[in-house]
């Protein structure tokens, strides 16, 4: 007679009752912060605050203004996007923060038709039908909001979903639109699909610039990723610049432009009177 082995049981299959009370008290308090974003959502609690990236060649000129989304809690505090962005990129959810982060950068970009922004945007959100009627409407109420925008794919995402990315790429490039490569560097990258895809812009992740004059393997893969995005025909861009060292290794190992605190914070009332369209071939 033979018997089979019970199969090892995953840590998916394990009675709920017999959780850890560690577990059990960090499963509540995602779903506590995931609820604190849902009603933020529903109460229009959020606000963009912008970020200057400014050209390494000359920083007082401003290349584009990113946007990043801050959303409050019931004390009009704000709830730190590494609380919930994490949980809420595989949920609807996460499409409903693309679509509060569009529609404000949008209406920037409207009231204030001379500045150009960048809007971080999911790959998923291609193919969510709120987030691409907010998008379409306003080029077609303001053709011209094209030309000037930016949408922003971190690494991770944009290789998920390149079936779907690449045909919506093309089509908004016709409307002027130019699209950045976030997180450039820090992950496994296909060469075979960002060729395919074309993006226009590569954000150097700013976990590799932290430091970089200083250390030896980190100006390494600093120079291996700025070569493959030239290869690539990429414009590129250094994130977390805090130190003028970094500012100037950056410069002079072929960066094009700059972000990070050293230029300047992220701020809901940016003076955006200060922005000057520099050279024209960001993106192009």
């Amino acid at each position: 007679m033979s018997f089979m082995k019970e199969p090892r049981k995953s840590k998916y299959d394990r009675d709920p009752s017999t959780a850890s009370p560690l577990d059990v008290a960090v499963s509540a308090q995602e779903r506590e912060t995931l609820a604190m974003v849902a009603s933020a959502l529903e109460d229009r609690r959020m606000r963009l605050a912008f970020q200057p990236v400014v050209y390494a060649a000359d920083p007082k000129l401003i290349g584009f203004f990113e946007g990043f989304i801050r959303l409050l809690n019931l004390r009009d505090q704000v709830i730190p996007a590494r609380d919930f962005m994490p949980m809420a990129e595989m949920r609807q959810l996460g499409r409903e923060i693309d679509c509060a982060a569009l529609q404000l950068g949008l209406m920037a970009m409207q009231r204030n038709p001379h500045i150009r922004v960048s809007i971080n945007m999911s790959a998923r959100s291609v193919g969510y039908r709120p987030w691409l009627d907010i998008l379409y409407r306003a080029l077609q109420d303001t053709p011209r909001l094209g030309s000037s925008l930016i949408l922003e794919i971190n690494e991770a995402s944009a290789m998920q979903v390149p079936d779907v990315l690449k045909p919506f790429m093309a089509e908004m490039r016709e409307r002027g639109i130019v699209f950045a490569l976030d997180d450039f560097g820090a992950g496994m990258t296909s060469l075979r699909l960002l060729e395919e895809m074309d993006f226009e812009i590569a954000k150097i992740d700013g976990s590799m610039v932290k430091n970089v004059d200083r250390t030896g393997g980190g100006k390494s893969a600093v120079r291996a990723a700025i070569a493959m995005a030239q290869e690539l025909g990429m414009y590129v861009v250094a994130e977390a610049v805090e130190t003028e060292a970094e500012a100037t290794w950056l410069r002079d190992a072929g960066v094009g432009c700059l972000q990070g605190y050293l230029f300047g914070a992220p701020t809901v009332t940016p003076d955006f009177r200060a922005f000057r369209h520099g050279r024209p071939n960001l993106g192009a």
